[in-house]
């Protein structure tokens, strides 16, 4: 299909999902949608023949499609791929069978950083041991000099987790960086990182603009990540607090602030619903949340904890159109309302689009509280006088530590 046609019905999907909101403005699609993706992942078999090779499995099954090149995937990095491939043989190394647990090489795992060049190998094995790992890494990089990083995983379960828990650097740091939005990320093999770099740029910026950041107010950045929505909203705002569940990503996230001199933001390991929890127990105030949760959505407990944080705010960056239009019919049945809606295409030739929504509070919707439960498909309405809000901005009190009383873990 034709990338504009392809564009057309994304927009017609938003529409139909969200258009009950507020107005849906045009999506912003990609000038060159082609090669786009940063993060590349095959999985390596062998034919009948013997013959190795890489690909992607058929839907449902260990059976792998053989891919040569794919339109949407880093050019590079599907060299490397094909590299790797003809290496193999020349070392004796198997690869894995899925069904008989036989073999070594599972996966590999390309991330390239399209600012700064970089490059991270990662190769998942059935076992740690990966024979002439030096020589081999020698002869990939005698092809590829730009790679700077070579990462062993292990995942020797039956699983269909691509990446196991155990991994080690074999050449370079372990992580690649890359700029985003004038910040600088470290980002790790298992770390959330956006795979569009050009789109993403559109989509934080939209995002900062949605917040309206006047560098007096406190942020919270849930499902934070390696902390690119945060750190990118620290510049302009007293103080951000990120949450993360994933603990790689929370130490990438503490290492981007420090690398980018950004003393105002803290990172917590924990679940971002139940941190909420905690705040608003303690009544502790934020005056704009940024939600990017993944394709699931949210849930319940993190939404009614932002409906008695009671931000002015309330900024959204979804991957999932459906659940998104879920999650607004809680929040808009709960004292917000939305005000924009902007579609960015992150994945052209592909189903998935993101997008940044826009809510505020409403005027005069302090009075009462209607929580309506959707998330199991029944009704629960309870009714309570809650405070009128107080003037001016609002903050989260810590302690002398420097940790916050509703936290998980330290301060970075």
């Amino acid at each position: 299909m034709p990338y504009k046609e392809q564009l057309k019905r994304k927009q017609k999907q938003e529409e139909k999902l969200l258009g009950g909101f507020c107005k849906v403005s045009p999506i912003i699609g990609m000038e060159h949608p082609y090669f786009y993706r940063n993060k590349v992942h095959a999985v390596f078999d062998h034919d009948r023949k013997g013959n190795v090779i890489s690909g992607i499995y058929a839907e449902g099954t260990h059976r792998v499609i053989a891919v040569e090149e794919c339109l949407i995937e880093d050019k590079k990095s599907q060299e490397i791929i094909r590299t790797i491939r003809e290496l193999l043989p020349s070392f004796k190394i198997k690869t894995y069978n899925e069904d008989t647990g036989y073999g070594l090489l599972r996966h590999v795992l390309i991330r390239r950083g399209f600012e700064t060049g970089e490059i991270m190998v990662v190769l998942v094995l059935g076992s740690p041991i990966l024979p002439s790992k030096n020589n081999f890494v020698k002869a990939l990089r005698k092809v590829h000099p730009e790679i700077t990083t070579v990462v062993l995983n292990v995942n020797n379960k039956q699983t269909s987790m691509v990446l196991g828990e155990k991994e080690k650097p074999i050449y370079g740091p372990g992580f690649i960086k890359d700029r985003l939005c004038g910040c600088t990320f470290r980002i790790s093999p298992k770390s959330f990182y956006q795979v569009n770099p050009v789109q993403t740029e559109i989509l934080y910026n939209t995002a900062m603009d949605y917040a309206e950041l006047t560098g007096k107010e406190t942020v919270i950045d849930a499902y934070c990540g390696t902390g690119t929505i945060g750190l990118i909203a620290a510049r302009n705002a007293k103080r951000v607090i990120g949450v993360e569940l994933n603990k790689d990503a929370v130490k990438d996230a503490r290492i981007n602030a420090k690398e980018n001199g950004i003393k105002n933001a803290e990172i917590y390991a924990g679940d971002a619903g139940r941190f909420m929890v905690d705040m608003a127990s303690k009544n502790q105030k934020a005056d704009v949340v940024f939600m990017d949760p993944p394709r699931a959505g949210s849930d319940e407990k993190f939404l009614s904890s932002v409906i008695k944080l009671g931000p002015k705010r309330v900024v959204y960056v979804s991957c999932n159109p459906e659940t998104l239009a879920r999650d607004l019919k809680y929040l808009t049945g709960n004292g917000y309302q939305t005000v924009k809606i902007q579609p960015v295409d992150n994945f052209p030739f592909c189903d998935h689009i993101e997008t940044v929504v826009k809510l505020v509070k409403k005027a005069g919707s302090l009075d009462l509280t209607v929580r309506t439960d959707y998330f199991v498909n029944r009704v629960v309405t309870t009714r309570k006088i809650e405070r009128k809000q107080e003037s001016g901005g609002s903050s989260v009190h810590t302690g002398s530590s420097g940790k916050s009383h509703g936290g998980r873990s330290g301060k970075f």
